[in-house]
C-alpha cells in the first residue's frame, strides 16, 4: 500500500508568479516603489522631457507602455499640492515648477525671459495653425512681408522648422511647429493649441517657467 502524503497547511504554501506574467496581475508579489522612485529621480534631474521609451529602460524586468504610465499617474497624485509638478507634454514627462510659483522664482534670478514682437507672435500663430505653409501664405493671411529675420528667429528658438517643399513653381519651403513648442507651452498635441488671442500671453508664461 503506498504512503499517503500529507497536503500542505494553506499558510506554508507559496506561489512563485510567472516572469511573463504583467505588472498589474503580480499584486503585491512585485514591489514597484523601488522603481517608481527611480523614475522619479530621472524625471527630477532630466534637463529634457523623458518618453516612455527612455523611462522602460530604468526598469530591471520588462515592462510595458500602461505598466510605466500607471506609475507616472501615481506619481502625478503624489505630487499634487506641491510647489512642483508632474505634466505630460509632447515629447514626454518633466517636472516643472507650477506657474504659480514663478513670481516667487523670479527673486532667485530677476532676468526676464526674451520678449517676443508682434510680427514674430503672429507669425508663429499662423504657422502653428495653417501648417504647414510657405512664406507666402503667411505674408497673404497678415496683409504685410514676412521678413527672413522673423523665421530665422522662430527656427533659432526651435518652434518652428522647414518640413519640405510645395510642388510648385519656385519649390518655396514649407514651414511647420515642433513639438519644442509644445513642449514650452506644456502642451501634448496641436489639438490643445489655446486661441489665436491667448497663444502670445501663454508663450511668454511657459517661456518664463521653463527658463
Amino acid at each position: 500500500m503506498s504512503a499517503q502524503v500529507e497536503p500542505l497547511p494553506p499558510s506554508e504554501i507559496i506561489i512563485f508568479p510567472m516572469r511573463d506574467e504583467p505588472l498589474d496581475t503580480l499584486g503585491d508579489a512585485l514591489d514597484t516603489q523601488p522603481l517608481k522612485r527611480i523614475i522619479e529621480a530621472a524625471l527630477l534631474t532630466a534637463s529634457e522631457p523623458l518618453s516612455i521609451a527612455e523611462l522602460k529602460k530604468l526598469s530591471d524586468v520588462p515592462l510595458d507602455h500602461r505598466q510605466i504610465e500607471t506609475l507616472l499617474e501615481e506619481l502625478t497624485v503624489d505630487w499634487q499640492g506641491r510647489g512642483v509638478e508632474l505634466t505630460r507634454v509632447a515629447n514626454g514627462w518633466r517636472f516643472r515648477a507650477r506657474p504659480e510659483m514663478q513670481p516667487y522664482l523670479d527673486r532667485l534670478n530677476p532676468q526676464k525671459p526674451p520678449r517676443y514682437s508682434r510680427a514674430v507672435l503672429e507669425t508663429l500663430a499662423i504657422i502653428a495653425y495653417h501648417q504647414p505653409v510657405t512664406r507666402g501664405d503667411i505674408e497673404e493671411i497678415r496683409g504685410v512681408a514676412v521678413s527672413a529675420q522673423i523665421l530665422k528667429t522662430l527656427e533659432a528658438r526651435g518652434w518652428v522648422e522647414i518640413v519640405g517643399t510645395r510642388d510648385t513653381p519656385g519649390k518655396p519651403e514649407l514651414f511647420a511647429t515642433t513639438k519644442q513648442l509644445l513642449d514650452d507651452l506644456n502642451l501634448r498635441a496641436l489639438q490643445e493649441l489655446p486661441s489665436l488671442q491667448e497663444i502670445g500671453a501663454l508663450l511668454e508664461q511657459d517661456i518664463a517657467v521653463a527658463e
